[in-house]
């Protein structure tokens, strides 16, 4: 019975992570979407759609699994003995299937504008889905992507966690969503030319399978035709777990422990008796 009722609740996280993680990918590869292929919007409406995707998609799924909708966040908090290891690959699964799936979503319905900007769906929409180095335009190496693939998912788990630490100036629980797609529109403002921010594997393989299957033949590639797919998965796993390793080091082990919780005052035997 325990094990069943264990499995049952896997399963509720699984579809809390994929609908978090489905609306994420519905703001954020739809901004993207409108503004490369309708020409509606700039760097900053993607940069304020990916936080809200993130602020919303959060909500949706945090009471159920925590809302991680990153398997970045995941597999960190794993590292650091903070969530089990037997729903990694789970929580991951669940994530990446709800952002496939709102990835064809956003592909279903934008086909008529992709088409005529980008009949022949090549690199020139490529992005709408998944990241490319230096945004598919500036010389931005492979590794160089890398590299900031790896700081910027730093940045974000370092603050994402000092946000949640309840020993920290934690927001109350129902703000730290938004605080946390804050965050996340400010790495995309001051972090996304050299790799576009995928900072998170799930959001960028997802959309980047979904982007083959419908006609991107190149969606494995970058812009130089070297294979990049593994840039935005093996970067935010490393820049994660670093993250949240570098708040351990430098602020958690100096917090003051988490007070006790308040013990019910006694009841007099007076009272009690008359009760």
């Amino acid at each position: 019975m325990v094990e069943r009722l264990k499995a049952r609740g896997l399963v509720g996280e699984m579809a809390a992570e994929f609908a978090g993680t489905f609306i994420l990918i519905m703001f954020g590869c739809g901004v993207v979407a409108q503004v490369a292929a309708a020409g509606i919007g700039d760097h900053d409406s993607i940069a304020w759609a990916w936080g809200l995707g993130v602020i919303l998609g959060v909500y949706v799924a945090s009471r159920v699994s925590g809302g991680h909708i990153n398997p970045a966040v995941t597999v960190a908090l794993a590292v650091f003995r903070d969530f089990p290891w037997r729903k990694v690959g789970p929580y991951a699964l669940a994530q990446t299937a709800g952002a496939f799936v709102a990835a064809l979503l956003v592909r279903w319905n934008y086909s008529e504008v992709l088409a005529s900007v980008d009949p022949g769906h090549t690199i020139e929409t490529q992005g709408v889905f998944s990241t490319l180095p230096g945004n598919g335009v500036l010389p931005i190496s492979d590794l160089g992507a890398f590299r900031d693939q790896i700081i910027g998912t730093a940045i974000l788990l370092f603050l994402v966690v000092a946000i949640t630490d309840l020993r920290n100036l934690a927001p109350p629980p129902f703000l730290a969503p938004v605080v946390v797609g804050f965050v996340v529109v400010g790495i995309g403002m001051a972090w996304g030319s050299a790799a576009g921010y995928a900072i998170n594997p799930a959001r960028d393989f997802g959309p980047r399978l979904a982007s083959y299957l419908t006609g991107y033949g190149t969606a494995w590639l970058d812009q130089h035709g070297h294979p990049y797919f593994w840039v935005p998965i093996a970067g935010p796993l490393i820049g994660g777990i670093i993250g949240v390793g570098a708040y351990r080091l430098l602020i958690a082990r100096f917090l003051p422990p988490p007070e006790p919780p308040l013990e019910p005052a006694p009841v007099p035997a007076a009272a009690a008796r008359n009760a």
